[in-house]
């Protein structure tokens, strides 16, 4: 499994100096990967299904118990295998898609994604999933932005971008409250013994909402409409079968250990159902094909979320199949809607009726899936909404509840999936030019997903694969504990609610006209708030002009200032705690000897007499002089301790320090103008007062709070055995802390280089005459904090 990570980022890699090469043919090689994780899953499978996960662990980093792990068990085979397939199938469609050009970028970041993808759902830890699940964000970005001339591509990268990685934080939020309370972030551990209590249901609150965010659940649905603005590839594969499920996917993990929080049940069904009702209502409305397919996933992703949510083993059943059914028709209808527009340049259903005469292929294939996604009995789709219904016709008021939206829902996918149909394939021509038949690189890749819809008439074989997931969740009261998914399971109260859903699903679309007028009315009812694109772009606006009065007020342009802030913040906070601690006796310094020489006392004197007259002088190089004065006095205290490399640095840096102070204030006026009243500079000095004496405290406690044997016992052990060096401080700055020593040299390069253009960069200005001007002066501003 690992491997296969490490195969999709090598490829992905190299695919854009591949695709420079060979076109859009650089596809086939980006299809391998893809490929490869079908053959192994498949190949692993009859372990999985026999309750031997596979489990594969890199060290990441031992010392803090982090480890890359990853675990194959049936309900990530099933996710596996979809990403796999549909993710081969899109690689192989985009060699027609893109013929002729050379999207570099585009297939390495699709590419990068279905890695991304394959690494979410096979990971064991809560971390690595959650940095899988950004890198899906941040690939799903750059796909969507695919140009970088296209304005209205980049705000719908924007939005998904800020819409996912923001709930995507208070996800994390969660993952480490679960992990703290669990002791462990592997997540097979934590469901074997899920923690309980009030923070744990504050921890699944936060993890939903990254959850419900990612598959796009009411109120986070915008972004996945506004994202089919990226080429149809990109939508089949991530909007249409894979990114879009990691919520699902995660919500499923997670059901068997949290299923039983008192906040996940209300929030699961309420979302998940909404969400269905919302997004095939606003489907019904659509003209354009590809927005019809995102309001309809949308859609069945609330459905999948209350089956894969409500914690039955009955509903998990339906859902992982329902998962797989809806994953790879609606990755066949979203590649339909691409070859449609490719061969008839546009997606408006006003202008695509009828071509079923030009593409008839095309139209058995889409007639195939949307059955397949209406729920169509037989098929796989069919087969798993009625199991679905099953789970929810024997519990009380609530599962009533449930399942009259899961049937209202199923209305409004069989009313838009014959909108869909009828206003493609149905109808007369509308006198446009006939589209010819569809090449066979872009309807070939569609037929292993619709073919897939068939599945329903293998449902046992279905039944095997996701019956070891749903047999971890208890039976739901009222339910058959035998149950499983059936070709044909009699006539049953699931099999009359599914043939009256499509009967009312196609009296819906027959009185279209009459529906489309009411949800104009609805529309212009329903205040202007509720609309998300619109709630997402006052939400911006407002963030950023908040944003800007913040920066106004906080930004002032004053050094003293921002240093004042910083002060005030440090004893405000860490001060504050340590007087609360000293006060309780539960911090505080050990035994103190005031000096050990009266030389150390004279120079304790001597550096606190310069550091009160650095308050009291005026003068400008008096002021760098005494200040010189207070690091020269701890140089030699560095002397008296013995440490004579530390006082060389401490030399050698306060005497540069020094120098370029004199060069630089040579060109200031000698005084110190200081225009602040007295309370001001009495505020100033007692602040830095008081944070000299925070920061001595601590010190002094720190070095007295010590729980381990210093770091420093090791490197004087290590120094000549393991460096070749008789001194210690060498040994640390070369060789043990190399990398700090020259990042410190780098700060003063960049500070050196400084100072020199301070120096020795003079302005000039030419009069009319030619001749140049004399250097301009310099004066001093302040700002009063």
């Amino acid at each position: 499994m690992l491997l296969l990570l490490a195969a999709h980022a090598v490829v992905a890699a190299v695919l854009p100096s591949v695709v420079r090469r060979w076109g859009s043919r650089a596809f086939l090689l980006a299809a391998l990967p893809p490929a490869a994780v079908v053959v192994y899953v498949a190949v692993v499978l009859p372990r999985v299904l026999a309750g031997e996960p596979v489990i594969e662990s890199l060290q990441w980093a031992p010392g803090l118990g982090l480890s890359l792990t990853m675990r194959l068990d049936a309900l990530a085979a099933a996710a596996a295998l979809l990403v796999g397939v549909v993710g081969t199938s899109v690689m192989v469609y985009s060699v027609g898609y893109f013929a002729g050009q050379r999207p570099g970028r585009t297939a390495a970041a699709l590419l990068g994604f279905a890695g991304a993808m394959l690494g979410l759902v096979l990971a064991d830890d809560l971390l690595a999933l959650y940095v899988f699940w950004e890198l899906t964000t941040i690939a799903s970005f750059v796909l969507i932005g695919h140009s970088d001339e296209d304005e209205e591509a980049r705000r719908s990268a924007t939005q998904a971008l800020l819409t996912t990685v923001a709930t995507g934080l208070v996800m994390l939020l969660g993952f480490v409250l679960i992990g703290q309370r669990a002791g462990t972030y592997s997540i097979s551990a934590i469901l074997a013994d899920p923690p309980t209590g009030p923070v744990i249901t504050a921890a699944v609150v936060c993890v939903l909402v990254g959850a419900f965010a990612k598959s796009a659940q009411v109120p986070f649905q915008g972004w996945l409409p506004a994202a089919m603005i990226a080429p149809t590839p990109i939508s089949a594969f991530l909007h249409g079968a894979a990114m879009v499920n990691a919520g699902v996917y995660l919500v499923a993990r997670l059901a068997p250990g949290f299923a039983e929080d008192p906040a996940w049940r209300p929030l699961v069904l309420t979302v998940g159902v909404v969400t269905l009702l919302v997004g095939g209502w606003r489907a019904l409305r659509q003209t354009d094909l590809k927005r019809l397919l995102a309001f309809s996933t949308v859609s069945q992703l609330g459905f999948l979320i209350v089956l894969l949510g409500e914690g039955s083993r009955t509903a998990a059943l339906a859902g992982v199949a329902l998962l797989l059914g809806h994953g790879i028709a609606k990755g066949a209808l979203f590649l339909i809607a691409g070859a449609v527009e490719h061969e008839t340049g546009t997606r408006e259903l006003p202008d695509l009726s009828g071509l079923r005469r030009d593409t008839p292929a095309l139209a058995v294939l889409a007639v195939l899936a949307a059955a397949s996604l209406a729920g169509v009995p037989l098929l796989l789709g069919g087969v798993a909404k009625e199991a679905g219904l099953v789970a929810f016709e024997h519990g009380g008021l609530a599962d009533i509840a449930v399942l009259v939206g899961l049937l209202a829902g199923s209305v409004l996918t069989v009313a838009y999936a014959l909108r869909l149909l009828g206003g493609v394939f149905g109808g007369p021509p509308p006198g446009r030019a006939a589209a010819g038949g569809t090449p066979w690189a872009l309807a070939g890749p569609v037929v292993p997903l619709a073919a897939g819809s068939l599945l329903g008439l293998a449902a046992p074989a279905v039944d095997a694969l996701v019956a070891p997931y749903a047999d971890q969740l208890p039976v739901a009261p009222g339910g058959d504990p035998t149950y499983h998914i059936k070709v044909w399971p009699g006539l049953t109260v699931a099999l009359g609610l599914s043939l009256l859903v499509l009967v009312l699903g196609a009296l819906l679309h027959l009185l279209r006209r009459p529906a489309a007028q009411l949800q104009r009315r609805i529309a212009d009812a329903l205040p202007h708030g509720l609309d998300v694109d619109r709630g997402y772009t006052w939400l911006l606006d407002g963030l950023q002009q908040v944003a800007m009065a913040v920066t106004a007020r906080v930004q002032v342009g004053s050094p003293p200032v921002y240093l004042m802030v910083v002060a005030l913040t440090v004893l405000a906070l860490p001060g504050s705690a340590l007087i609360v601690g000293a006060a309780r006796g539960t911090v505080g310094p050990g035994d103190l000897q005031a000096w050990t020489s009266v030389p150390e006392a004279v120079l304790v004197g001597v550096v606190l007499a310069a550091a009160v007259a650095l308050a009291l002088v005026r003068q400008r190089l008096a002021v760098v002089l005494v200040l010189g004065l207070v690091g020269y006095g701890v140089a030699g205290l560095f002397v008296l301790r013995g440490a004579l490399d530390l006082a060389l640095t401490q030399l050698l840096v306060e005497t540069l320090t020094l120098v370029a102070f004199v060069l630089v204030l040579r060109r200031l006026p000698a005084q110190r103008d200081d225009p602040h009243s007295t309370w001001r500079r009495a505020a100033r000095v007692m602040v830095g007062c008081g944070l000299g004496v925070f920061v001595g405290a601590l010190g002094l406690i720190a070095a007295d709070s010590r729980g381990a044997l210093p770091v420093s016992d090791r490197m004087i052990a290590m120094a000549e055995q393991e460096a070749g060096a008789k001194n210690v401080v060498n040994a640390i700055l070369v060789d043990f802390r190399a990398m700090d020593t020259v990042g410190e040299i780098s700060v003063l390069l960049v500070a050196i280089t400084g100072v020199a253009s301070l120096v020795l960069v003079t302005r000039r200005t030419v009069r009319p005459g030619g001749r140049p001007a004399e250097p301009e002066s310099h004066t001093e501003q302040e700002v009063a904090p």
